[in-house]
């Protein structure tokens, strides 16, 4: 009964049984892990510490190395950590999966504050790149978006993330002197591949997919207009 109650306003068709081999769905339940939300962050603020050539120019391999622990702190790690003692404990969530959106509640709340407050940090630290204040931005917004869309129906979190990082890779492609096609490509394929595991291996309608996909995007688009 609380599953028909905390889902009733769920729109769009529900996925068909899944019928896929067992191998695709093993893949499609290995990229959804790897790819996961929370990890979305540190891969990229990875990618401008330590791979882009200008991105973080200037700094010492020991703040570079601060800079990503403290994202991978407070965007990946402390959420998890959170959201698994609360299913241990049994509050408020019956599965890690979460399932239905009254679990999604209070670990959307959790995840907010964290990635509040690593937003908040990088812009006030004077030497921050405008580029990683924007996409830390974005990423708090994409957050508040999928919260609020959970009122009503089970977004998708993993393609909320997915049309952040494809808008991210767009706009910063856009202003970037040693852009080429290779980002947004490299974006859109990561999309694709996870996106098409969440239908294979997850009960989202396209609707839920599709609207995530357009929340992140949009967030991540008004973070860059501040």
């Amino acid at each position: 009964m609380e599953d028909v109650i905390s889902n009733k306003f769920e729109y769009g068709p529900k996925p068909i049984a899944n019928s896929q081999p067992a191998i695709i769905r093993v893949l499609a339940n290995f990229f959804s892990w790897i790819f996961h939300p929370l990890f979305i962050t540190g891969y990229v603020m990875f990618f401008l510490i330590f791979l882009h050539p200008y991105a973080f120019a200037g700094f010492d391999y020991r703040t570079k190395i601060f800079r990503f622990l403290n994202i991978f702190l407070c965007t990946a790690f402390l959420p998890l950590f959170s959201i698994f003692l609360m299913w241990r404990l049994g509050l408020f969530m019956q599965s890690l999966y979460m399932r239905t959106t009254r679990e999604r509640i209070i670990p959307y709340v959790i995840t907010m504050i964290f990635y509040w407050w690593s937003w908040n940090v990088f812009k006030n630290l004077p030497d921050s790149p405008p580029i990683t204040v924007h996409f830390l931005l974005g990423n708090f917004l994409a957050i508040c978006a999928a919260w609020m869309s959970n009122i009503y129906y089970k977004i998708s979190m993993h393609a909320v993330a997915m049309g952040g990082l494809i808008m991210f890779f767009f706009l910063f492609s856009l202003q970037d002197g040693y852009a080429s096609g290779l980002y947004i490509s490299l974006a859109f394929l990561i999309a694709g591949i996870v996106c098409t595991s969440r239908f294979i291996v997850s009960d989202h309608s396209p609707f839920e997919i599709y609207s995530a996909l357009f929340a992140g995007m949009l967030a991540q688009f008004v973070a860059w207009q501040f």
